[in-house]
């Protein structure tokens, strides 16, 4: 059977892995050890599974041999009993494997950077962009990844009109790359005085971090200026020119950083957005032909789509891709948001699983 000779093969990947990771030679290998702690934790979950569905059709076997010895009657009727739900779960189990072997998005262990504009809406969409941005920060406390502020342009009110920020951790592109898209909330605006429910939109944007090696930037092609950083920040922040704004003049893409005291600080942290925007921009150049092909119902990058409403008055959040309304607003606003992050990935392997069957 195909599928045992894939797990077969992978247990023996495993095994080789941990084989090494106990070797002394290994030891003092720093770069070594942690690619093989990855592996290992990436294969550390179908492992289980393969355990459990060896341990299946074990059972089945040593029933059926129940059933065909010509045992009692009443032990050959439970031997019987018992295959039927073996056979079940078997079946189960084999599903889940064979979402487990679908080939893993090369970018999901990889750090982001994450942008969030207010839209339509005027300072109630600024408001929400906020809220978005707390929402996050507060997901990334639960999960003990470290955020970076790179820019941000508030309205001085409580409003946020763009906000990039880098976060860093395990996994976190492949946890957050279904966030982007258009965030769309309904609700009273505080300055709404006849109580009216207003629809406001925020858009965000999840890039994975690019390696120098994976974009290569010509210095020729980019204009740098340099300039008074607006805002809070202290004295300093006002009277020198630590800002920076870099333009990449064959793409038209902008980039600036204005959070860091440091002109170079600054210089680094754009840099880091710029390539992301670029890589971002390669990535969706290859897998445009793909999509146009077939369209996918849960997507990671085209940010005009709406992808999600949050409706304050009924306390309900509607993901729009995979027809998910869950009632429990209020912590999903706190970075409650792992379960709904894991019923998107769900739909999103499901749907690549039928998308292989289908060819």
């Amino acid at each position: 059977m195909d599928l045992i000779k894939k797990l077969n093969g992978i247990k023996n990947k495993f095994d080789k892995i941990n084989q090494q990771l106990s070797d002394p030679q290994f030891m003092n290998d720093r770069d070594k050890m942690i690619s093989l702690s990855r592996e290992r934790s990436e294969l550390s979950e179908i492992m289980q599974v393969y355990g459990e569905y060896s341990s299946v059709i074990k059972n089945i076997e040593g029933n059926k041999e129940i059933i065909g010895s010509g045992a009692d009657e009443e032990l050959a009727s439970m031997a019987k009993s018992e295959l039927s739900e073996l056979e079940e779960k078997k079946s189960e189990l084999e599903d889940q494997i064979k979402l487990l072997l679908l080939p893993k998005d090369p970018d999901d262990n990889k750090d982001v950077i994450m942008e969030i504009r207010a839209g339509t809406g005027g300072e109630e969409a600024a408001l929400f962009a906020n809220d978005l941005f707390r929402m996050y920060s507060r997901f990334c406390e639960k999960k003990s990844w470290k955020i970076e502020l790179i820019d941000l342009n508030d309205t001085g009110i409580g409003g946020i009109k763009e906000v990039v920020f880098s976060i860093s951790g395990n996994h976190v592109y492949g946890e957050l790359k279904f966030e982007s898209g258009v965030h769309r909330v309904q609700r009273v605006p505080f300055t709404e005085g006849s109580g009216r429910v207003h629809t406001s939109a925020a858009s965000v944007a999840v890039l994975p971090e690019a390696e120098d090696v994976q974009i290569e930037i010509n210095p020729n092609d980019l204009r740098i200026d340099i300039f008074r950083s607006g805002g809070a920040g202290g004295q300093n922040v006002n009277k020198v020119e630590t800002a920076v704004r870099i333009t990449h003049i064959p793409t038209g893409i902008v980039v600036q950083c204005q959070d860091e005291r440091s002109q170079l600080k600054n210089r680094q942290k754009a840099m880091k957005v710029l390539r992301a925007r670029l890589y971002d921009l390669k990535i969706k150049e290859q897998t445009d032909s793909l999509s146009a092909q077939r369209k996918t119902m849960v997507k990671s990058g085209d940010r005009s789509d709406k992808i999600r409403t949050y409706n304050f008055p009924q306390n309900r959040v509607t993901d729009h891709r995979i027809g998910l309304t869950l009632y429990n607003l209020a912590n999903i606003m706190e970075g409650d948001i792992e379960g709904l992050i894991e019923q998107l990935k769900l739909a999103d392997r499901t749907e690549k699983l039928q998308a292989t069957e289908d060819f």
